[in-house]
């Protein structure tokens, strides 16, 4: 009965878009018919360009220099990726018809829920076909034709060259991440030696990385890669390739990476623009993106489904020959980045080679919203692996730097002003203030500029955390959970903390008239032909978060900050400047974010591992930075002092 009920299925089908099956099967022969092996040698790069049309990067290396023919290529390697990729790959004819089967009632039955198709039952020879044919098969079409072209692709590509043509195609195109397709690239690039010498247990590491590169990128992620290396021998052991011998012997090696300059020296400025043109991609594709859920099951499916197109538009990003023009100003860069390193000069610690003190910071433009420069770490005359960019991949706990956008802003918005009195008397289970002094009847603007907790404190609970928190999810915070929503939030001490991205961006909604404007640093995608993929001017839209005048009069406050309270004598000579210091209890973080009519920066500095510094606060090493940075950036501008629009 199954059979019969597939088969009238499958013959509705095709009395509906028989026309169209038979115009996609030309289309697929014409292709593939016109195709030789040159089309699978070919290289079509992506490039980055900085805010004056420089090229910052290539995200794509070439083909050509490492493609080996199938007689070059390891057996290990050839062995995993058939074993863990496809193991019918020599019997079937381009399509796993048992696998198709099951993914076609998966495609009926989300097709019924009104769901997207699913990314399921790809043989090796129909991932080569979406990974040369781009533009015909787009990673981010999720349709039923496409999945149906797919197949008759893949078809015709069996007809015309053999398996072991196809597995050569494969795997000298497949992405390892960080730029590099195909073996030859990707072991050169983590190991600075030819795929020929590698050891089993290499080849199981580097084969690891193309079922999903972003998760699997083991400069980023090295733990999830040696997880997936240990299934992939797994499977290699259960399928024979491989004896009981050189499987323990292979698990149990210890993976030294060697990775090339081009890898070590990975910038900042790079990385955060490869997530941004990723993320306008997943924008551009529809994808929404969410900061608030009804439950952990919620918040997993989302993760899922984030992931899972990410990971599709990361790959396009590195294959389909883009152009992405971008705000990034290598000057301002230089600038922001000399800060970080000259005001942390004096910590020598290293560990593995990397600072252990470290240092971010992120800069954006007032006037547009885009990030003009983000510091992820200090720089080292000799980096012996790239780490993270901590400006927007690490998130720490803000400390008195998240007062004024979950505390004092609302609370200026439901009619205190900056000479209401507070009160900072010390209570019972409550927090104590950073000096250890309490001075009882004060008018708030004293209280945010001595940065006084119990005032805070009083005014978080009096509003309730729910509606504090709600100004900060406007503004996109990513990591905010349920356990955020207690009195301790409002001193920042957060969960999982922000980024420097995050906290200059609310600040960057301060100063322009508490509207709030994703950050991003992407001007416009556009295609090899110059055709526009992406225009984020017309993606961004503009957020109300405060009313204009609690912008302004927090904003009047925030400037004492720099005159008489925790950063005193580090206002810009030249320029009209706000900002507010932070640091954790602990002294663990320090944070400065500040801004001026031009220009919000932030900055956090401490231990990668947590660790408690006696002279760091937000008043000494992140104001320190901010402060010659800001400096240098607003030398020779024009004065200028902030400028609200009330409605």
């Amino acid at each position: 009965m199954i059979l019969l009920a597939i088969l009238a299925v499958v013959a509705l089908f095709y009395f509906k878009y028989g026309n169209t099956l038979l115009k996609w099967q030309a289309e697929a022969k014409k292709m593939i018919a016109a195709s030789s092996e040159d089309t699978f040698k070919s290289s079509e790069a992506s490039f980055i360009y900085d805010s004056n049309g420089k090229v910052l990067a290539k995200l794509k290396g070439d083909h050509d220099s490492y493609y080996l023919t199938f007689d070059k290529i390891p057996q290990y390697v050839k062995d995993a990726f058939v074993v863990t990729e496809d193991r019918d790959f020599y019997k079937h004819a381009g399509y796993d018809p048992k696998a198709l089967v099951s993914a076609g009632i998966t495609l009926f039955m989300n097709k019924l829920r009104g769901q997207d198709a699913t990314r399921g039952a790809s043989t090796i020879t129909q991932q080569l076909a979406r990974n040369i044919f781009t533009d015909y098969l787009p990673y981010t079409d999720k349709s039923y034709s496409r999945k149906v072209k797919e197949i008759f692709v893949a078809t015709e590509m069996e007809k015309k060259y053999s398996k072991d043509q196809i597995l050569e195609f494969y795997i000298n195109n497949v992405f390892f991440a960080n730029g590099y397709y195909g073996i030859e690239a990707a072991s050169r690039g983590y190991f600075s030696k030819s795929a020929s010498e590698l050891s089993l247990a290499e080849v199981a590491f580097v084969c690891s990385i193309p079922n999903r590169p972003q998760s699997y990128d083991p400069l980023e992620h090295f733990d999830n890669t040696i997880k997936r290396k240990n299934r992939i021998l797994d499977q290699m052991l259960s399928q024979k390739f491989i004896s009981s011998a050189e499987y323990s012997d292979a698990y149990y090696s210890d993976i030294v990476m060697n990775p090339a300059k081009e890898i070590k020296n990975q910038n900042y400025l790079t990385t955060y623009a490869v997530s941004c043109a990723t993320k306008a991609l997943m924008q551009k594709q529809g994808f929404e993106f969410r900061y608030e859920f009804s439950s952990d099951a919620d918040r997993s499916s989302y993760d899922a489904e984030y992931k899972d197109m990410y990971e599709e538009c990361y790959k396009l990003l590195h294959t389909a020959g883009y152009n992405i023009y971008t705000t990034l100003n290598k000057k301002i860069q230089a600038k922001l980045q000399k800060a970080v390193n000259e005001q942390l000069s004096s910590f020598t610690e290293k560990k593995k080679g990397v600072y252990a003190m470290q240092g971010a910071a992120t800069c954006i433009n007032n006037k547009t919203g885009k990030v003009v420069a983000i510091v992820g770490g200090r720089k080292q005359k000799s980096t012996t692996g790239y780490t993270i960019n901590r400006g927007f991949q690490s998130y720490r706990q803000p400390g008195s730097c998240f007062k004024p956008i979950a505390v004092y802003t609302p609370a200026l918005e439901r009619g205190y002003t900056a000479n209401s009195i507070v009160d900072d008397t010390y209570f019972k289970d409550g927090p104590r203030n950073a000096d250890g002094r309490y001075l009882g009847k004060i008018p708030l603007r004293t209280a945010v500029e001595k940065s006084k907790n119990v005032v805070a404190w009083r005014l978080f609970q009096e509003m309730t955390p729910a509606v504090g928190l709600s100004y900060v999810k406007k503004m996109n915070f990513s990591k905010i959970v349920d356990s955020d929503y207690v009195p301790a939030a409002s001193l920042g001490g957060l969960t999982n903390g922000a980024s420097t991205v995050e906290m200059a961006s609310a600040y960057a909604t301060l100063a322009n008239n508490g509207k709030f404007r994703n950050p991003t640093c992407i001007k416009k995608i556009t295609d090899y032909d110059g055709n526009v993929i992406v225009n984020m001017n017309k993606l961004t839209k503009q957020k109300q978060v405060y009313k204009p005048e609690a912008a302004e009069a927090m904003t009047d406050i925030l400037k004492g900050v720099l005159v008489r309270g925790t950063a005193a004598g580090k206002q810009l000579s030249n320029m009209a400047c706000a900002g507010k210091t932070g640091t954790t209890s602990d002294k663990k973080d320090g944070w400065f974010c500040g801004y001026t009519p031009y220009y919000s920066t932030a900055v956090w500095v401490g231990y990668d591992n947590p660790r408690a510094v006696s002279n760091l606060y937000g008043s000494t090493y992140p104001l320190y930075i901010w402060h010659e940075f800001m400096g240098e950036l607003h030398s020779g501008m024009e004065y200028a002092d902030f400028v609200y629009d009330r409605q």
